[in-house]
């Protein structure tokens, strides 16, 4: 991955959603910085994950666009998203749990031919790259375990491995810590600095707001379906308009 110089990364304008009568993202507004640590808080049906599918092309937005690095990426399928350099993982793991440990992070990359491709010494890159990768996420001892043995911590491990496969520039995590234990937590938290600190930027939608100040260089506030704060974590967290909406005071 080659770090870039441009100091804004995703961007969208006017980005909405509705589901029936309800605008779950209502002319959203929103620029995430590249190089950054972002986070994306609010309330339960703020709209947090209904963006990040209309972003990742997972949904087609109703109006407004969304851009990355400039190039206008609205409403592409996720293959095509995935290309132009974002991963992201999703708040239930989207893991093969009959597939073993180190083929889910080869079907990142190679999904119609895992079988062929651990057979064949010419995508020897591709099985070494994998089993790094199950290292740096430290569930390389359960490379030959079937995914659906793991714990629900050691699976958010396993697709951020697969998200990492693919080499992406920004990463967008959906509630990285939900479901997982203390001690994984920390371990979660430690990759994202460190993957941080080698260029790459972090969008991150998380309910725990220890986790998200102590993590994050900017965070948005979203509320309705639509921005209404954002800045660093000293601001955000003492911002009259997040305590209403979150404690209605």
């Amino acid at each position: 991955m080659t770090a870039t110089a441009t100091v804004t990364g995703l961007e969208t304008r006017g980005l909405a959603k509705a589901f029936g009568g309800v605008r779950a993202v209502d002319g959203a507004d929103v620029t995430f910085h590249h190089g950054k640590v972002n986070a994306l808080i609010g309330p339960n049906g703020s709209g947090k994950t209904t963006f990040f599918n209309c972003v990742t092309g997972m949904i087609k937005p109703d109006t407004g666009t969304v851009t990355y690095d400039g190039r206008d990426i609205t409403g592409k399928a996720p293959h095509r998203i995935a290309r132009a350099g974002i991963g992201r993982s999703f708040q239930l793991c989207r893991i093969f749990p009959r597939m073993t440990v180190l083929e889910n992070v080869l079907a990142a990359v190679r999904p119609p031919s895992v079988p062929l491709l651990l057979a064949s010494a010419r995508h020897k890159g591709d099985i070494d790259r994998a089993r790094e990768l199950l290292t740096r996420v430290g569930i390389e001892h359960l490379e030959s375990v079937e995914a659906r043995d793991l714990s629900y911590g050691q699976q958010k491990l396993l697709e951020l491995a697969g998200v990492l496969m693919a080499d992406p520039e920004t990463i967008m995590l959906d509630e990285p810590a939900g479901g997982v234990n203390p001690a994984l937590i920390d371990r979660i938290a430690g990759l994202v600095r460190s993957l941080n600190a080698e260029g790459r930027t972090f969008i991150v939608v998380e309910h725990n707001m220890d986790l998200v100040m102590s993590l994050s260089d900017h965070v948005v506030v979203f509320d309705r379906g639509r921005p209404i704060c954002e800045g660093p974590p000293s601001v955000v967290q003492n911002d009259p308009r997040v305590l209403e909406a979150y404690l209605g005071i």
